[in-house]
């Protein structure tokens, strides 16, 4: 993305609720987009999948995707892309799914809808996915998604972003619909994945802690702007905006290193504060 505005239209006025917004992902790389809510993450989401509402548009910048121009490309051709070159997992798992079908078929049928494969071949493939997210395999492609716990339903939807190996794979508040424990499963999972098949992933959160522990590269995001962007070691000791650093300092501190009495960081030895 390149100096991108996402404008909201009402009648002949605009009014920008993303302001020239730059941000590049390579290859195997995460990047955290983090901000509080109504800061235009899931805005900037939309914007790169082709899904804005009907009252949003893009007014001024570029988005590229494998050295491709896309943001002016017909619905058509977006259409295509979504799904097979760009995935989403959303953060409401209960809306990943049709509730009348069962998960199997919809998966073979994602799949078919961008591959003419056989019915038997896109089988096999959504049951290797399937493994691959630790599903009971069998047991959930012959299920309907209200026989899945809420956590299984977020793996399923995961294995069906990843059925095609995207390039990119967005992942919109993955775990805040899940407990502590699921969530940082499906963000092993994640991070497995893209290990295994090198696609970028465009991590969107409003929790700095998963931010930290996850990303490769934070870009926080106030107001509809970025305002600060770097590595997230770098970030997590030298964070130069306020706005970070009040996020930062926002996080609950309930453990103290045994050392040096500190603040502990996410992945050294800690000790409850007495």
């Amino acid at each position: 993305m390149e100096r991108l505005t996402v404008d909201v239209v009402r009648g002949q006025a605009r009014q920008p609720l993303v302001r020239d917004l730059s941000l590049a992902i390579r290859p195997g790389e995460m990047l955290a987009l983090v901000g509080e809510s109504g800061s235009g993450k899931s805005i900037t989401a939309g914007a790169v999948l082709g899904l804005l509402p009907s009252s949003l548009r893009i007014g001024e910048g570029r988005i590229r995707f494998r050295g491709e121009e896309i943001s002016a490309w017909p619905d058509k051709r977006k259409r295509r892309l979504r799904g097979k070159e760009i995935a989403l997992v959303f953060q409401d798992y209960q809306g990943s799914f049709t509730p009348f079908m069962k998960v199997g078929k919809q998966l073979v049928e994602a799949v078919r809808s961008h591959v003419r494969i056989t019915y038997g071949e896109a089988k096999e493939l959504a049951l290797h996915w399937l493994n691959e997210v630790d599903l009971p395999a069998e047991r959930v492609f012959g299920s309907y998604p209200f026989q899945l716990s809420g956590g299984q339903r977020q793996r399923a939807a995961l294995a069906a972003a990843m059925l095609l190996q995207p390039k990119l794979l967005i992942a919109d508040e993955p775990t805040t619909a899940l407990d502590v424990l699921t969530g940082e499963r499906v963000l092993d999972l994640m991070t497995k994945l893209r290990r295994q098949t090198g696609c970028a992933i465009l991590f969107i959160s409003h929790d700095l802690r998963l931010v930290l522990k996850r990303a490769d590269t934070v870009a926080v995001m106030q107001g509809g702007r970025i305002v600060e962007c770097g590595r997230a070691d770098t970030m997590r000791r030298q964070a130069a905006h306020p706005y970070t650093r009040l996020l930062l300092e926002s996080r609950p501190l309930l453990l103290r290193d045994p050392g040096t009495g500190r603040a502990a960081e996410p992945d050294k030895p800690l000790q409850l504060v007495p």
